[in-house]
């Protein structure tokens, strides 16, 4: 098995998830009396929170180069938004960076989806770093709430969900947020938060979810077991 490096801490919620994910699914295909061999380095989320992108750029760069230096042969990000950082850091280092959009946009093109709303913070639905990549490589459109909708999946996102607090409220406001994407013609939705599925499943809604947590996992899976 290829050893993988995780970039946790934003936030530790959705590092535990794919940690423990990663060992579950290796685990139900190889068998348990195996793990696979990972360097996990957790960031403080405060970084995240000052939305300084060149200290995000300098700190991501830093961690990936010690796990590249460490052994890790791929580098995983546990979470959407710090993948802000993967156009300055992916070319400064020797090992790739296992991008969540190319996560989603291969089960949405497997699906046949062709656009898709995108449900997170402010930085992930505002940023470029997801749309970009659907859109170059995968011909898909992405789109987003209503401008003053942002701030309040940002609060949720920020002060609720990255902090463990799963409430009723949060969920009907983005189940609302699914319905209004849907109603202006997105065929699937991007649950770009990595908490976000723990929130929301597809038992909720009849709009196929991308929950790029499970997308990315299934990634970082076939990467570890890859020859």
């Amino acid at each position: 098995m290829k050893t993988l490096g995780l970039i946790g801490g934003t936030s530790w919620h959705a590092t535990i998830a794919y940690y423990r994910d990663i060992n579950k699914v290796v685990g139900e295909i190889i068998g348990t009396e195996k793990n696979p061999p990972m360097i996990l380095h957790s960031i403080n989320i405060a970084l995240m929170r000052e939305q300084n992108v060149e200290k995000i750029n300098a700190k991501y760069l830093e961690v990936s180069q010690k796990l590249e230096q460490a052994g890790a042969a791929a580098i995983v990000i546990c979470a959407n938004t710090p993948h802000m950082a993967y156009e300055y850091v992916q070319p400064r280092i020797g090992i790739p960076i296992l991008h969540i959009a190319e996560a989603a946009g291969n089960e949405a093109q497997r699906l046949g989806l062709k656009k898709l709303g995108l449900l997170g913070n402010r930085p992930t639905m505002t940023g470029n770093f997801i749309p970009s990549v659907l859109k170059s490589k995968y011909a898909i459109e992405t789109m987003i709430p209503e401008a003053l909708y942002i701030d309040q999946a940002h609060n949720y996102v920020s002060n609720e969900l990255t902090q463990g607090k799963f409430t009723e409220k949060a969920k009907q406001f983005f189940l609302n947020q699914i319905k209004l994407l849907a109603a202006n013609s997105a065929d699937g939705i991007i649950l770009g938060c990595t908490e976000l599925p723990m929130l929301i499943s597809q038992d909720d809604t009849n709009i196929p979810l991308l929950a790029t947590t499970d997308l990315h996992i299934q990634m970082a899976v076939a990467f570890i077991l890859s020859t």
